[in-house]
């Protein structure tokens, strides 16, 4: 290939994305993020937690980029899915003519294929690619050479290849491979992208129109079996398909983004990767693919669950591998700027390592939950489970980092203690409604004493509030669940007084904030946008409180932060009016789905899991 020095046509210079600008498409193991120019600016293969190949969102384009788009610079564009799908459509119109790029990856069949199709609607279109392939986070630059025959490249570097298959003919310049190309109405000009094994010979090549179909037919077949959610049914389905794309096929393990780093303030230092499975989703996602009829899915989550807890109490972690795997050590990496300058970009998650009481609760309510809406008993989970709580009886009342996962110093966290009583009443249940053999009366005792401490402690009666943690008048958005576990009725006054206090002071622009980062020590430096998982629970505790008209206003207005395609990331930040955070959040769609369902079911997921009776 040509490695001449030259710019980019003027023409084709890239506008900045903005975090909702992207779009999701993916296998199910692994995803790839789409920016409304048709550029693919993130992609790890072949999971989600490996090394990126195309990495411009936490770069530049020399970091990796794969663009497809039209040469005319005041090209319009439309974008949507496939009916139920993550096939996406983008629609280009020129004064020339339009076409329609098809993005999608084929679900596995061995094989990690990544297709892009150019279809011709009308008149002529003179389109441009552009690809730049860079291996580990983008620091690899690839060896690139024809294939034997023609018809594409092969790009390898180290144990790791791609073949780009096109008709479109393709030339080196300033190591970007480029070329130009032309589309008629009726036309349609693919390229192929397959990623295998340096010392194995080239991925077959698919048929481009046979891996649409079969890839629609896939999509659609899963999406079409959703229960209905009233007005929100269609929804529930783009969220749900979102989590099924979340979902690491081989394991059954749900990622909570495919993504790492992005910021949770414009500029900031809140840059996590979440390219992970954490535990604290456990019992939210269950409720969700339960509810809208997924058992089969609810049952692989929960299997993944079971297999990576196994072993010793005191090793649980509050995150794991794809496979369930523990070590995930947290580095940066220096030669990527971040997004719009965010840094550091971290690879690893530190929080792996942090005691977090609330996952007890987590695991122990998984559990109940599953055996509640009819999953089959799991081996092995009586033994587990039983240790679990021999140690939980233990350190219950040790401080920890929370569900927000302070880097500060440990605090008792009044939410940590809420769900280690959790995992005490639902052990509780477990043997008075499905018949378990447990020590009862002593796991009463802890129950007792748990609510006991946190009702004396986590409550402030000056605020009329419980408050974030032991000593503290910080508020905390966590305590929207107290009465999602059930932990007190939602008619209670220490509830009412804390919805009211978290409404006075967390609620912002109709959003609510995780907790005053000014006012908490974590570790970190002040400033966040709003937690959307956070404001969904605050809808599910105004339903609790029946307050009906003002849930439904809200439900609507969070939907109406979603991108043009449905998406969320995990917080928006009201002040810019921009999505914020790793992107999409797997938190906050279950969290869309369960709020949904608690809009139009007689008793939703929330009544279920505090066990309310409307």
């Amino acid at each position: 290939m040509s490695r001449r020095k030259r710019s980019p046509p003027a023409d084709l210079q890239i506008p900045a994305q903005l975090i909702e600008d992207y779009a999701l498409v993916g296998d199910c193991e692994t995803a790839a993020l789409i920016g409304r120019n048709g550029s693919i600016d993130w992609l790890c293969w072949p999971r989600f937690d490996s090394g990126a190949c195309f990495a411009a969102l936490l770069g530049g384009p020399e970091h990796g980029r794969w663009l497809i788009a039209p040469k005319d610079p005041a090209a319009r564009v439309r974008r949507q899915y496939l009916d139920g799908s993550l096939i996406l459509v983008t629609t280009f119109e020129t004064e020339q003519g339009t076409v329609e790029l098809v993005d999608f990856m084929p679900p596995r069949n061995g094989i990690a294929d990544l297709v892009r199709l150019i279809r011709g609607v009308s008149g002529r279109v003179d389109l441009r690619t552009e690809f730049i392939l860079r291996f580990d986070y983008g620091s690899v630059v690839p060896w690139v050479e024809r294939l034997k025959g023609g018809g594409g490249l092969r790009a390898i570097a180290g144990p790791e290849m791609a073949v780009l298959r096109t008709p479109v003919h393709l030339h080196g310049q300033d190591f970007t491979t480029v070329g130009d190309f032309t589309v008629g109405a009726g036309e349609l000009v693919p390229f192929m992208l397959s990623y295998g094994a340096s010392q194995s010979p080239p991925p077959p090549a698919i048929d481009p129109v046979d891996a649409l179909q079969d890839t629609e037919t896939f999509w659609r077949g899963w999406s079409g079996r959703c229960a209905p959610a009233g007005d929100w049914t269609e929804d529930v389905k783009r969220s749900l398909v979102v989590l099924k794309g979340l979902t690491y096929a081989p394991t059954g393990g749900m990622v909570a983004a495919p993504t790492t780093s992005l910021p949770e303030q414009a500029g900031g230092v809140r840059n996590w990767d979440y390219r992970y499975c954490w535990l604290r989703d456990a019992t939210f996602t269950l409720l969700a693919f339960g509810s809208a009829g997924y058992t089969e899915e609810a049952q692989e989550w929960r299997n993944w669950l079971l297999r990576a807890v196994a072993g010793r109490p005191d090793q649980l972690q509050i995150m794991y591998g794809l496979g369930g795997e523990r070590r995930l050590p947290e580095w940066e990496v220096p030669w990527l700027s971040g997004f719009e300058g965010a840094r550091p970009v971290r690879v690893g998650n530190a929080a792996a390592a942090q005691l977090q009481l609330d996952v007890y609760g987590e695991i122990v309510d998984a559990m109940f939950q599953a055996r509640s809406h009819g999953l089959p008993a799991a081996e092995r989970w009586s033994a587990i489970g039983r240790a679990f709580l021999d140690h939980l009886e233990v350190i219950w009342c040790e401080p920890d980092e929370g569900i927000w996962e302070v880097r500060g110093p440990r605090q008792h966290f009044t939410h940590s203690k809420v769900m280690a009583w959790v995992a005490f009443d639902r052990a509780i249940k477990s043997v008075e409604q499905l018949g378990v053999d447990g020590p009862i009366d002593r796991w009463r005792a802890a129950r007792e004493a748990i609510h006991a401490d946190v009702c004396h402690n986590g409550f402030d009666r000056e605020l009329g509030s419980f408050v974030q943690a032991y000593g503290s008048k910080a508020l905390d958005a966590s305590l929207l669940l107290l009465v999602i576990v059930g932990f007190l009725p939602p008619t209670d006054p220490r509830i009412v007084g804390t919805l009211r206090a978290i409404e006075n002071r967390l609620l912002v622009n109709g959003l609510v904030f995780r907790y005053d980062t000014g006012e908490t020590e974590d570790g970190l430096p002040p400033g966040e946008a709003a937690f959307l998982a956070c404001s969904f629970w605050f809808v599910d505790n105004l339903i609790l409180q029946g307050r009906i008209t003002e849930a439904r206003g809200m439900f609507e207005r969070l939907l109406a932060l979603r991108n043009d395609v449905g998406l969320l990331a995990e917080e928006y930040d009201p002040s810019t009016n921009r999505q914020m955070g790793n992107f999409p959040q797997a938190f906050s769609h279950v969290a869309l789905v369960n709020t949904a369902y608690n809009l139009t079911r007689y008793q939703g997921p929330s009544e279920e899991r505090a066990d309310l009776k409307s």
